[in-house]
């Protein structure tokens, strides 16, 4: 491809998974300018760039997901050539999903996967990043809440919850069967930090019937936002997915979409993929 090596393609692989320059050359054992400077070098020759900075993170462009497509697809094949042969063993399946996914969704799926013998790696990734990841063949599946599935991959629905309120026992809103966004006028919420997908959701939702809100505090994962409401900071729109204590009540709220998960893969998936992907489906 254009004059690319071996190493030119293992190299934006490792990158491409990493998306972050000291961690690639880490496991590439090579120093963070010697790899900032092979990456340079296969812009050049492609004549495309291959990743952007958006704030303090790296993401690929179209042109660097579709160089680490091939990259991890050529890599797969020898892999496979030689598991033909018996040199060298199949590589471990990469799963991608989010933390919420990997607490309420996909244990048992996993450990059936792992009580076979088959070698799982697994990630952890916000939607666009298992998306990226799949595209790009970083990952062989990925599991994530999407509002409106991509057209250039395979999604399959896993499971949809309503969004809900959780609450304390004492809140004005715990005895309520069900409850509209309205209800939760000049509340103080427990949010996820601003620019989750679940903050600009709510944020979108609040805005659109002009309900006037704050924020109680911004809490990172599900657990520590639910461990903030059981302190009684205050109540959290969640998904119904998230497990609470009996010392927390659960309101489904009328007038939010449901959060919908998708089991994500690319159309020329492999027998194993469509092995693990039975387990979660």
């Amino acid at each position: 491809m254009i004059g690319l090596v071996a190493e030119d393609l293992e190299a934006f692989a490792v990158f491409a998974r990493h998306r972050n320059f000291t961690r690639a050359a880490v496991e590439l054992h090579v120093s963070q300018p010697a790899l900032h400077t092979r990456i340079r070098k296969v812009e050049r020759r492609l004549g495309r760039s291959l990743y952007s900075k958006q704030g303090r993170l790296l993401r690929l462009t179209e042109a660097g997901e579709q160089l680490a497509a091939f990259a991890n697809d050529s890599r797969d094949r020898a892999a496979e050539f030689l598991a033909t042969l018996e040199l060298a063993p199949p590589r471990p399946l990469v799963l991608v999903a989010g933390s919420g996914s990997y607490l309420y969704l996909l244990g048992d799926a996993i450990r059936r996967f792992l009580a076979k013998g088959l070698e799982l790696q697994l990630r952890t990734g916000d939607a666009a990043d298992t998306l990226a990841a799949v595209r790009d063949g970083t990952a062989d599946i990925g599991v994530t809440a999407l509002t409106v599935p991509p057209d250039d991959l395979e999604c399959e629905l896993l499971a949809q919850y309503p969004q809900t309120l959780i609450t304390r026992a004492d809140h004005r809103l715990a005895d309520r069967r069900r409850i509209r966004l309205k209800e939760l006028q000049d509340e103080a919420l427990v949010v996820p930090p601003k620019g989750r997908p679940h903050r600009q959701q709510l944020e979108r939702s609040m805005l659109d019937q002009g309900i006037r809100w704050s924020v109680a505090v911004e809490a990172e994962g599900w657990e520590l936002l639910v461990h903030f409401v059981r302190l009684g900071v205050g109540p959290a729109v969640v998904n119904g997915s998230v497990r609470v204590t009996s010392a927390v009540r659960r309101i489904p709220v009328k007038d939010l979409p449901p959060v919908r998960y998708y089991v994500v893969t690319r159309g020329d998936r492999s027998d194993r993929v469509d092995e693990l992907k039975g387990l979660l489906l």
